[in-house]
């Protein structure tokens, strides 16, 4: 139901990127720890919503599909408007330009394999990929400010960041490909059914 604590946790992730974009769009230091924090928040909220799922035995189809849109949700418009604020350094805008077609591509098969009533599991590689992403992420909205702010100034955490981000772009190829292949084998194996069927016939 949309009341279980994991479905409203997926809820508040999607809540809370309306904010994160208000405080990207602030451009000041503070904004930027406050956006820092709050997102690693969110991603919090990722794991918590499966894991209180699996344990209290609330796992349903409404949280099965709001998961993976919510997570979506989150990556795709903040790397958007980091690249719209010029925060995507060291060609960091291509890796995001990757990664955003990957996860179109992705969404489109589930879409696909859901009215074929099969699914599309997601693999561990790309639960690293989603783990090098929120990392990547939160380095970028941290900035270089907030690291002096607390005592970490010679490390630019924008830098590492976009070097994050460019790393992810490997297991997001790796996995997006296999779920491709996974696809498209669908796709060959029910239009073969259907011509056997048609010659039956």
């Amino acid at each position: 139901m949309l009341t279980d604590l994991p479905n409203i946790l997926t809820l508040l992730r999607i809540a809370s990127i309306p904010l994160l974009i208000a405080l990207i769009a602030m451009s000041n230091p503070v904004c930027d720890a406050i956006a820092c924090v709050l997102y690693i928040a969110a991603c919090i909220t990722d794991y918590l919503d499966g894991m209180l799922a699996r344990r209290w035995k609330q796992g349903s189809e409404l949280g099965r599909m709001m998961d993976p849109i919510a997570d979506k949700l989150l990556v795709g418009s903040l790397l958007l408007a980091l690249a719209g604020y010029g925060r995507l350094v060291d060609g960091a805008l291509f890796a995001a330009i990757i990664i955003l077609i990957r996860e179109i591509m992705v969404s489109g098969l589930r879409e696909y394999m859901a009215s074929q009533r099969a699914t599309l599991p997601s693999t561990r590689l790309a639960k690293w990929k989603t783990g090098i992403q929120m990392v990547a992420i939160g380095c970028l909205l941290a900035g270089d400010e907030m690291p002096r702010m607390i005592g970490l100034g010679m490390i630019s955490f924008t830098g590492v960041g976009a070097l994050m981000l460019w790393v992810s772009v490997i297991p997001t190829v790796m996995s997006g490909w296999g779920y491709l292949v996974t696809g498209l084998s669908r796709m060959m194996g029910s239009g073969t059914n259907r011509s056997s069927a048609k010659v039956s016939h």
